[in-house]
């Protein structure tokens, strides 16, 4: 699609803006990171930092987030209007060669069948699904940020046969990443863990990268942010996304914990824009989280569900935005229970850990805390009425906040030092064990399904 085309697919709108290399903004100001902190949006640790600190190139029509609103769409407007209404067409079409995931995905294979459960999947009145994957010129996905979390994003997507652009702003960057894809695909395809019904080459060849914003973003109908997890970086970043694309664009934050009602304040388009918080790492962990800004279409979360699924993720849908989220509201009351025992003086380290790993982690693999309840008596309201008094008296107990940081800090660090150095090469290679087990643990799930 070129630039300035209407209707049809999505991409980039007509403008007169130069490109990201023709103006610098001033530098965003940022707090130091905490010792070994990595962002999990990027997965590059201080080099991802560093490379993205420095000022993004901007068009100098964007100085600062637009306060506009869309104006109203009228009968007959073009697709740009429609979007705005929430009448977002379905998600771009796949490789022509990619077998669908007939138990995830919801569009299956092409024909009428096809038509009709894309019908049946944005069929609430909001969306209006495309006749058929051919009626759309657009079939992209842009990736933007190349750490951990943008080449997984990048690897998924192919897996579903779509066609993707990897942006960073140092071409260099870029490189390296594709260099990287490339070799975790092969070694995926060799074990037999390789995502998808197309062979690695077949995956790589849609992949490709650049370092132009506006070239990575044109022909797509769907954009992942993946850059540092950094309030002003993510909004400078949208805010110039927000003057480039179209109507029929869906703009995605792979932000942990930023609230879309701060990430997208005072967007054109926000009625496109949602987080999609994948779990790292994400090729191997399928939970995405939806998670919707005040304002966001509900077609929005329903193109961007059936995507994920599409690409065999997990999608949950967060009715209403929460700092943190579902997931790290959890995790976080799971961290600090634990550093509060080990405060305590109640139990180690790695005891603490072995209580999760060899217990309560083996049986929250294939059901969550609720099913758990429901199973550990003779129903729900059977557990509640059994447990409810001692569930209140032990969480009466719980403590304040913890500080991590302190002797607490250094002691739980040198409890893990012993079990995996903190020097690359052994963290590198737990990492890769970890991931190792997820594949085989995933495999497994596969092949169990419950009665």
């Amino acid at each position: 699609m070129t630039l300035g085309a209407r209707g049809g697919g999505g991409g980039v709108k007509q403008s007169k803006a130069n490109s990201w290399s023709a103006q610098r903004p001033e530098h965003v100001v940022r707090p130091p990171p905490p010792p070994r902190a990595r962002s999990r949006a990027s997965g590059g640790g201080r080099s991802a930092r560093a490379r993205w600190a420095r000022p993004l190139p901007a068009p100098p029509s964007v100085a600062a987030p637009s306060t506009r609103r869309a104006p109203a769409a009228r009968p007959g407007a073009p697709a740009r209007a429609r979007a705005r209404r929430g009448e977002v067409e379905a998600p771009p079409a796949p490789h022509p060669r990619a077998r669908p995931r007939r138990a995830l995905s919801p569009f299956g294979a092409g024909g009428a069948s096809a038509r009709a459960a894309r019908a049946a999947v944005v069929g609430s009145g909001t969306v209006r699904a495309m006749a058929s994957s051919a009626s759309s010129t657009a079939d992209g996905v842009a990736v933007v940020g190349s750490g951990l979390i943008g080449r997984s994003w990048a690897m998924l997507f192919a897996s579903g046969g779509f066609r993707v652009k990897l942006y960073d702003i140092e071409q260099q960057q870029v490189t390296g990443a594709l260099d990287t894809i490339r070799k975790e695909m092969k070694l995926l395809e060799q074990s037999g863990a390789l995502k998808g019904s197309l062979g690695a080459e077949e995956q790589l060849a849609l992949i490709s990268g650049c370092s132009d914003l506006r070239e990575a973003v044109e022909g797509t109908v769907h954009i992942q942010e993946c850059v540092p997890e950094n309030l002003e970086l993510k909004q400078q970043l949208f805010a110039q996304l927000d003057q480039i694309v179209d109507g029929n664009v869906v703009l995605s934050s792979s932000s942990s914990c930023l609230l879309p009602s701060k990430l997208f304040a005072g967007l054109v388009h926000v009625r496109q824009c949602l987080v999609a918080h994948p779990v790292n790492p994400p090729y191997h962990v399928p939970l995405v989280e939806l998670v919707p800004h005040p304002e966001t279409a509900p077609a929005t979360m329903d193109r961007t569900y059936a995507l994920m699924r599409q690409i065999g993720q997990s999608p949950v849908r967060i009715l209403k935005e929460v700092d943190g989220f579902a997931l790290n509201r959890l995790q976080y009351a799971l961290i600090g229970e634990a550093w509060r025992l080990v405060e305590a003086g109640i139990v180690s380290p790695g005891d603490l850990d072995l209580v999760m790993s060899d217990g309560l982690g083996l049986r929250y693999a294939f059901i969550g805390p609720l099913e758990t309840m429901h199973l550990n008596a003779e129903g729900m309201l059977s557990y509640c009425d059994r447990y409810r008094e001692g569930m209140k008296r032990v969480l009466k107990t719980f403590g304040p906040i913890p500080e991590f940081s302190g002797a607490v800090a250094e002691k739980v660090h040198q409890a893990m030092c012993v079990k995996v150095p903190d020097d690359p090469e052994h963290l590198a290679a737990r990492r890769e064990w970890r991931d190792g087990c997820l594949m085989r643990l995933a495999k497994l799930k596969g092949q169990v399904q419950p009665p």
